[in-house]
Protein backbone atom coordinates (compact mmCIF):
# COMPACT_ATOMS: atom_id res chain seq x y z
CA UNK A 1 0.00 0.00 0.00
CA UNK A 2 1.19 3.75 -0.80
CA UNK A 3 0.04 5.97 1.95
CA UNK A 4 -0.42 9.19 2.42
CA UNK A 5 -1.95 11.75 4.94
CA UNK A 6 -3.69 14.66 4.12
CA UNK A 7 -6.28 17.74 4.31
CA UNK A 8 -9.12 17.22 1.92
CA UNK A 9 -10.18 20.71 -0.39
CA UNK A 10 -14.04 21.62 0.17
CA UNK A 11 -15.73 21.33 -3.07
CA UNK A 12 -15.96 25.33 -3.88
CA UNK A 13 -12.12 25.32 -3.45
CA UNK A 14 -11.41 23.09 -5.58
CA UNK A 15 -13.89 24.13 -8.37
CA UNK A 16 -12.10 27.77 -7.81
CA UNK A 17 -8.99 26.03 -8.33
CA UNK A 18 -10.21 24.61 -11.60
CA UNK A 19 -10.79 28.06 -13.19
CA UNK A 20 -6.77 28.06 -12.69
CA UNK A 21 -6.09 25.25 -15.59
CA UNK A 22 -5.44 26.53 -18.60
CA UNK A 23 -2.54 28.68 -20.83
CA UNK A 24 0.38 26.84 -19.94
CA UNK A 25 1.43 24.59 -22.43
CA UNK A 26 3.72 21.60 -21.28
CA UNK A 27 1.22 21.93 -17.58
CA UNK A 28 -0.21 18.71 -16.68
CA UNK A 29 -2.94 20.00 -14.61
CA UNK A 30 -3.72 17.56 -11.16
CA UNK A 31 -7.53 16.63 -11.46
CA UNK A 32 -9.64 18.23 -9.20
CA UNK A 33 -10.70 15.28 -6.90
CA UNK A 34 -6.86 14.72 -6.66
CA UNK A 35 -6.29 18.05 -5.29
CA UNK A 36 -5.21 17.66 -1.18
CA UNK A 37 -3.21 19.35 1.54
CA UNK A 38 -0.56 16.90 2.01
CA UNK A 39 0.56 16.83 5.47
CA UNK A 40 3.48 13.60 5.49
CA UNK A 41 4.32 11.43 2.66
CA UNK A 42 4.40 7.77 3.79
CA UNK A 43 4.98 5.66 1.39
CA UNK A 44 4.69 1.84 0.87
CA UNK A 45 3.85 0.03 3.83
CA UNK A 46 2.61 -4.00 4.23
CA UNK A 47 -1.48 -3.36 5.42
CA UNK A 48 0.01 -4.84 9.06
CA UNK A 49 1.92 -1.25 8.97
CA UNK A 50 -1.29 0.35 7.85
CA UNK A 51 -3.21 -0.94 10.63
CA UNK A 52 -0.60 0.71 13.65
CA UNK A 53 -0.57 3.85 11.57
CA UNK A 54 -4.01 4.18 11.74
CA UNK A 55 -3.80 3.38 15.54
CA UNK A 56 -1.20 6.10 15.91
CA UNK A 57 -2.40 8.94 13.95
CA UNK A 58 -5.88 8.34 15.98
CA UNK A 59 -4.12 9.62 18.71
CA UNK A 60 -3.18 12.82 17.23
CA UNK A 61 -4.79 15.51 19.36
CA UNK A 62 -5.58 19.02 17.45
CA UNK A 63 -8.39 21.44 17.98
CA UNK A 64 -10.45 22.61 14.56
CA UNK A 65 -9.19 25.77 12.63
CA UNK A 66 -9.23 27.76 9.49
CA UNK A 67 -6.78 27.84 6.34
CA UNK A 68 -7.11 30.34 3.93
CA UNK A 69 -5.60 29.75 0.66
CA UNK A 70 -3.53 32.31 -1.08
CA UNK A 71 -1.01 32.64 -3.53
CA UNK A 72 0.23 30.70 -6.80
CA UNK A 73 3.56 29.87 -7.24
CA UNK A 74 6.59 26.69 -8.45
CA UNK A 75 9.09 24.84 -7.07
CA UNK A 76 12.42 25.13 -9.00
CA UNK A 77 13.50 28.26 -10.57
CA UNK A 78 11.49 29.99 -13.06
CA UNK A 79 13.51 28.99 -15.66
CA UNK A 80 13.07 25.52 -14.63
CA UNK A 81 10.29 25.45 -12.54
CA UNK A 82 8.78 21.43 -11.90
CA UNK A 83 5.11 21.97 -10.23
CA UNK A 84 2.94 25.01 -10.03
CA UNK A 85 1.15 25.05 -6.30
CA UNK A 86 -1.40 26.82 -4.76
CA UNK A 87 -0.17 28.04 -1.27
CA UNK A 88 -1.81 29.18 2.34
CA UNK A 89 -1.34 32.30 4.54
CA UNK A 90 0.41 31.16 7.87
CA UNK A 91 -1.38 29.06 9.96
CA UNK A 92 0.58 27.79 13.47
CA UNK A 93 -2.50 25.20 13.91
CA UNK A 94 -1.49 24.00 10.73
CA UNK A 95 2.38 23.07 11.71
CA UNK A 96 1.37 22.48 14.94
CA UNK A 97 -0.84 19.31 13.67
CA UNK A 98 1.80 18.30 10.82
CA UNK A 99 4.72 18.14 13.46
CA UNK A 100 2.10 16.12 15.86
CA UNK A 101 1.78 13.30 13.13
CA UNK A 102 5.10 13.77 11.88
CA UNK A 103 6.08 12.70 15.64
CA UNK A 104 3.39 10.09 15.89
CA UNK A 105 4.56 8.37 12.56
CA UNK A 106 8.60 8.58 13.99
CA UNK A 107 7.22 7.06 16.83
CA UNK A 108 6.35 4.13 15.19
CA UNK A 109 9.35 3.94 13.34
CA UNK A 110 9.22 5.43 9.88
CA UNK A 111 12.03 7.41 8.85
CA UNK A 112 11.98 11.13 9.64
CA UNK A 113 10.59 13.64 6.63
CA UNK A 114 13.55 15.24 5.20
CA UNK A 115 11.59 17.99 3.26
CA UNK A 116 10.98 20.87 4.73
CA UNK A 117 7.13 21.48 5.39
CA UNK A 118 5.91 23.67 2.95
CA UNK A 119 1.90 23.81 2.94
CA UNK A 120 0.64 23.51 -0.93
CA UNK A 121 -1.67 21.87 -2.98
CA UNK A 122 0.10 20.62 -6.46
CA UNK A 123 -1.94 22.23 -9.30
CA UNK A 124 0.27 21.00 -12.34
CA UNK A 125 3.26 19.58 -13.00
CA UNK A 126 5.46 21.71 -15.29
CA UNK A 127 7.53 20.69 -18.17
CA UNK A 128 8.99 22.55 -20.56
CA UNK A 129 6.89 25.24 -19.79
CA UNK A 130 8.61 28.77 -21.40
CA UNK A 131 9.55 30.99 -18.86
CA UNK A 132 7.74 34.09 -20.42
CA UNK A 133 4.74 32.23 -20.22
CA UNK A 134 5.08 30.88 -16.96
CA UNK A 135 5.77 34.25 -15.81
CA UNK A 136 2.37 35.96 -17.57
CA UNK A 137 0.93 33.58 -15.74
CA UNK A 138 2.12 34.02 -12.10
CA UNK A 139 1.39 37.79 -12.92
CA UNK A 140 -2.02 37.19 -13.47
CA UNK A 141 -2.79 34.24 -10.98
CA UNK A 142 0.41 34.46 -8.57
CA UNK A 143 -2.13 36.67 -6.08
CA UNK A 144 -5.19 34.58 -5.53
CA UNK A 145 -7.01 33.81 -2.93
CA UNK A 146 -10.06 32.34 -1.41
CA UNK A 147 -12.39 32.21 1.65
CA UNK A 148 -10.81 30.62 4.91
CA UNK A 149 -12.54 27.44 5.13
CA UNK A 150 -12.66 24.80 8.48
CA UNK A 151 -10.39 22.18 9.31
CA UNK A 152 -11.80 19.81 11.77
CA UNK A 153 -10.38 16.71 10.24
CA UNK A 154 -7.06 14.90 8.11
CA UNK A 155 -7.28 11.61 6.11
CA UNK A 156 -4.78 8.66 5.59
CA UNK A 157 -5.11 8.38 2.03
CA UNK A 158 -4.01 5.01 -0.32
CA UNK A 159 -2.53 6.35 -3.76
CA UNK A 160 -3.13 3.40 -6.68
CA UNK A 161 -0.70 4.25 -9.34
CA UNK A 162 -2.68 3.75 -13.37
CA UNK A 163 -1.95 4.53 -16.54
CA UNK A 164 -4.13 7.77 -16.60
CA UNK A 165 -2.54 8.90 -13.53
CA UNK A 166 -2.66 8.48 -9.55
CA UNK A 167 -6.18 7.85 -8.09
CA UNK A 168 -6.14 8.36 -4.21
CA UNK A 169 -8.89 6.34 -1.88
CA UNK A 170 -9.52 7.58 1.73
CA UNK A 171 -8.12 4.63 4.03
CA UNK A 172 -8.98 6.61 7.30
CA UNK A 173 -10.82 9.62 8.66
CA UNK A 174 -9.78 11.51 11.88
CA UNK A 175 -11.71 14.22 13.15
CA UNK A 176 -10.35 16.05 15.76
CA UNK A 177 -11.04 14.17 18.73
CA UNK A 178 -12.20 10.47 17.31
CA UNK A 179 -11.14 8.95 14.57
CA UNK A 180 -13.34 7.38 11.44
CA UNK A 181 -11.89 4.64 9.56
CA UNK A 182 -13.20 4.40 6.40
CA UNK A 183 -14.09 1.70 3.64
CA UNK A 184 -11.43 2.67 0.94
CA UNK A 185 -13.71 4.89 -1.63
CA UNK A 186 -12.67 7.61 -3.77
CA UNK A 187 -11.79 10.91 -2.87
CA UNK A 188 -13.59 12.30 -5.43
CA UNK A 189 -16.87 10.97 -4.17
CA UNK A 190 -16.14 13.31 -0.83
CA UNK A 191 -17.72 16.74 -0.31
Amino acid sequence: MRLFVAIALPADLRSALQRLAGGLPGARWTSPENRHLTLRFIGEVERASANEIVEVLARVEAAPFELEPAGVGTFGTRRQARHLWLGFRPAPALGQLQGRIEHALRRLGLAPERRKFHPHVTLARLRGVPAAKLGGYLQGQGAFSAAPFPVDRFGLYESHLGHDGAHYTLAAEFRFGSVAPAAPRAVAREG
